[in-house]
């Protein structure tokens, strides 16, 4: 039997997809997963508010980054939407008029479930590589592990990998470091424990 011929997934296929689902378009492919378990959000709330007070309003640090939490990006030809996304001010200093933005950021940071990490391993990558996106965090909240990379040409060089219990300080974000800990709340031994529901 002879293959169908490739359809190149077009905006319309992604605006058709259900709102309860994350639709990007990666290599002309038309890609969904399940908007994210708790302990993923979790992780991206707590690394966005780390960030965003030194970095994004220079408070306890030296301030200049835009924030966004999934923004929805178009890099060439592709749709993505990562976790998190950060630009310098100076590379984007109006806000943008349409729910998409063409810029590429400074830094993106991807938090790896296992509906995803196909992607933001393999595909996403490369396309962040490509579109000249400077930094890339890769966060495993299952594993407790955060892995840093900077650009270099059109490669990936790890900086380096934290794990439980170590403190984050990569660039672009090294002036404040913080404790990975901070990211996953339910999993600290000095929390206090949930209220009885016995009466």
């Amino acid at each position: 039997m002879a293959e169908a011929a490739f359809r190149r997934a077009t905006y319309a296929d992604l605006e058709a997809v259900p709102d309860h689902l994350v639709a990007e378009i990666v290599d002309g492919t038309l890609e969904t997963h399940p908007r994210p378990r708790p302990r993923h959000a979790i992780a991206a709330a707590g690394l966005a508010a780390e960030l965003g007070h030194p970095f994004g309003r220079g408070r306890g640090g030296p301030g200049g980054w835009i924030f966004m939490v999934e923004p929805e990006l178009h890099l060439g030809s592709h749709v993505v939407v990562p976790d998190l996304a950060g630009w310098r001010r100076e590379r984007l200093s109006a806000e943008p008029e349409t729910a998409y933005i063409e810029t590429p950021p400074d830094w993106v940071c991807e938090i790896l479930s296992p509906a995803t990490a196909r992607l933001d391993r393999g595909p996403k990558r490369r396309i962040y590589a490509e579109a000249g996106v400077g930094y890339l965090w890769l966060l495993d909240p299952g594993d407790g592990v955060l892995e840093a990379f900077a650009l270099t040409g059109r490669q990936w060089l790890l900086l380096g990998t934290v794990e439980r219990g170590e403190t984050v300080g990569f660039p672009p974000f090294d002036a404040v470091p913080f404790p990975l800990d901070s990211l996953f709340p339910f999993d600290d031994p000095a929390a206090p424990p949930p209220p009885s529901l016995e009466t």
